[in-house]
């Protein structure tokens, strides 16, 4: 029986050239990471802070990386975690971890040292490339509790600045150091180290599509972080995809990302850069919007990539309006909504039409859907399927039954761009991924709908939709109202339990206020964020509780971060 979604009404929306399926070759990532890193040699693979190496650099250090790997007596299939920012070290590690047949992890600098743990076993990490400067507070206390770890690489942040531009910064006591001693029956080596014992060898290269590529965990939003295994096939067919719609082009592209490379979407738009020989414009710290507006002035990047966080941020700079954006041909945003307001208000500077909302997880490489480069975009939706995706909404409660189109239900994906599964998790894995109608589905938690023509609107994930008297409220619909008050920076909607009816919620949003706005009165402006809640939107949607907060809390990606709200 045919229905709304599996006729894949999307396909007539497609930009001219991109196929309903693409006929991805039976390959592995490294396939494609080889062609990147010959087919240029001299060109720049990355920029960081005035220095720039090229790809046949970058193909020299990661063979000198897999030859440590390999003579240390790692295995094709041992994990690799890789703990850093935004630095060379970083893309120059996974590239010869990849390339020794491992299996790579990117794991947060920013965790403690009992998530650390918690990720280094479960995982069953055998080496960390991790920065000197969080060794003593953050593996030491560990040192006891990873016993299958045998490595450490502690790489340092100013190891590839240009001579100068580091000395300064260690006098001026700018650069974060910090000191590495040596751990029983650990192999302690600095990346310096590695780079200058290890002769470049010729690195196995021998990865087929079913290994498993990477192991990257989840956000943690709801318990402990899980890891998703992606395949080689997973992390290539996902490449392929996103080339073809965002119009990577070999050797031309500039690549400007504040994504961090260890959550995936910063590390696939790096691995897509790499596949392609473009140059990435490295952002280790993508707060400092002086930092970016400066590479953008240099480096004329043609790919952005970033959260609706970050681009806010940079719309707040008054340098980044004087940029020259002709270059630009694409803005992808992702990882959270991006109010319909703020792209208006984002694209009067960078160009009408250059705002690419997209939507993904972990668990799909992490690509979805997005709306089209050339064709017609729909603000504040999510876009259409790529190629070779199908997608369906079904009722909430059950996930078997399909939801007519235009009404709410949760998203379920197939394609070859989901995950193998969780990593040591069969239960959570078959919970996850349900067969219908002969075909593997990922349930994805997340609350979407379709209109006629194959657009997906994003309400909310399942567990922030809330229950107000029986009547459901979705989060984004309620802070897409809100962006639209001129006192709102930044806002979020949460739940609190009604005491005077079980089961049911109270509306509270949080509220980062504009800097005009921090000089009104409290409770004068709550009186007037609600009066005009009252007039765009029906009542038991209307915020009970209004909160204001100096500082939106936000996760290391960039997105605000509601479980900390919540606590």
């Amino acid at each position: 029986m045919t229905n709304g979604y599996d006729e894949r009404p999307w396909l007539k929306a497609y930009d001219p050239g991109i196929p309903a399926d693409i006929d991805i070759p039976e390959k592995a990532y490294t396939d494609a990471l080889l062609g990147g890193l010959t087919a240029f040699p001299d060109r720049a693979a990355m920029h960081f802070m005035g220095a720039t190496l090229s790809y046949r650099q970058l193909d020299d250090m990661s063979r000198r990386f897999a030859a440590f790997l390999t003579a240390g007596g790692i295995k094709p299939g041992d994990v690799v975690g890789l703990s850093l920012p935004n630095i060379p070290q970083f893309l120059i590690a996974l590239c010869g971890t990849l390339r020794a047949g491992c299996t790579a992890s990117g794991v947060s600098p920013l965790l403690r040292p009992k998530e650390l743990s918690h990720q280094i076993n479960d995982s069953g990490c055998k080496v960390l490339v991790t920065l000197d400067a969080v060794f003593e507070r953050v593996v030491i206390p560990i040192k006891h509790e990873v016993p299958a770890l045998s490595h450490v690489v502690a790489a340092g942040i100013g190891d590839y600045l240009p001579v100068i531009k580091r000395i300064l910064a260690k006098l001026l006591k700018k650069l974060p150091t910090g000191k590495v001693t040596p751990l029983s029956g650990k192999t302690i080596i600095s990346f310096k180290q590695v780079m200058a014992q290890y002769p470049p060898g010729k690195p196995a290269d021998t990865a087929t599509p079913d290994d498993i590529c990477l192991i990257q965990y989840t956000g943690g939003t709801t318990g402990l972080p899980k890891g998703v295994e992606l395949t080689h096939r997973n992390i290539f067919s996902n490449l392929t995809q996103v080339k073809h719609w965002t119009d990577f082009e070999m050797g031309t592209d500039v690549l400007c990302s504040g994504f961090p490379f260890f959550h995936l979407a910063g590390l696939m738009f790096g691995m897509t850069a790499m596949a392609t020989a473009s140059t990435q414009c490295l952002i280790p710290d993508p707060r400092n919007t002086k930092h970016i507006c400066g590479e953008i002035r240099k480096y004329a990047p043609s790919i952005y990539a970033n959260v609706p966080t970050l681009y806010q941020m940079l719309l707040e700079n008054p340098e980044f309006k004087k940029l020259d954006f002709t270059p630009a041909k694409i803005f992808v945003s992702g990882a959270a909504p991006f109010a319909v307001e703020s792209i208006n208000n984002f694209e009067a500077v960078v160009g009408k039409g250059k705002v690419v909302e997209v939507y993904g997880m972990t668990e799909t490489s992490p690509i979805i859907t997005g709306n089209p480069l050339v064709g017609a975009k729909k603000i504040g939706s999510v876009g259409i399927p790529v190629s070779n995706t199908h997608v369906r909404i079904v009722d909430v409660e059950t996930g078997t039954n399909i939801m007519p189109v235009g009404e709410p239900g949760e998203l379920i994906v197939c394609g070859p761009q989901v995950m193998k599964g969780y990593h040591n998790k069969p239960g959570e894995t078959d919970h996850a991924m349900r067969e219908h109608d002969g075909r593997r589905w990922l349930h994805t938690g997340d609350v979407a709908r379709m209109d006629e023509y194959g657009y997906f609107y994003i309400m909310d994930r399942s567990k922030d939709m809330l229950n107000v008297g029986g009547f459901k409220v979705f989060s984004r619909e309620v802070e897409e109202t809100l962006y639209r008050h001129p006192a709102v920076e930044f806002c979020a909607v949460i739940g609190k339990p009604d005491p005077k009816r079980p089961g049911s919620e109270i509306v509270k949003v949080v509220i980062q206020r504009t800097a005009k706005a921090r000089e009104m009165e409290d409770e004068a402006l709550k009186k007037d964020i609600t009066v005009y809640c009252r007039e765009h939107m029906s009542p038991y949607k209307v915020p009970k509780i209004i909160e204001f907060i100096d500082e939106m809390p936000l996760t290391t990606v960039g997105k605000v971060d509601k479980k900390a709200l919540r606590s």
